[in-house]
């Protein structure tokens, strides 16, 4: 799977999530719920990097920042939690874990009465 494929599926599961919306601040694309966004998908234009992610991940944070291809997310917000995954041409991210770090956002930024209806409770 190229990159481009795993950019596409990344943002269309995001998009999936109850009441996920794609948004276009500072030129860059994000996908929020209601008003916050749970995920950054970067420029799009962006010539040096193929695809890349910021998300809020308050509990895998540590193990995710162990990978080679991560970093705190800047603008104060990795103090938060939030971390950035870039790749370059070439590479081959894991696509489960970067659907599980969408999912582990969401859940974090979300309101709870939308994480509950993921989980099947009214």
């Amino acid at each position: 799977m190229t990159l481009d494929q795993i950019a596409k599926k990344v943002r269309a599961s995001a998009l999936a999530y109850p009441e996920a919306w794609e948004d276009f601040p500072w030129g860059e694309s994000v996908v929020k719920v209601r008003k916050k966004v749970f995920v950054f998908l970067g420029h799009p234009d962006d010539p040096k990097v193929a695809f890349g992610l910021s998300v809020k991940l308050p509990e895998s944070k540590d193990f995710a920042l162990t990978l080679p291809y991560t970093e705190p997310t800047g603008y104060g917000l990795g103090k938060a939690g939030w971390v950035s995954a870039t790749f370059t041409k070439g590479m081959k991210p894991e696509l489960d874990l970067l659907l599980e770090w969408v999912d582990e956002s969401y859940r974090a930024v979300a309101p709870k009465t939308l994480v509950k209806r993921l989980d099947g409770t009214p």
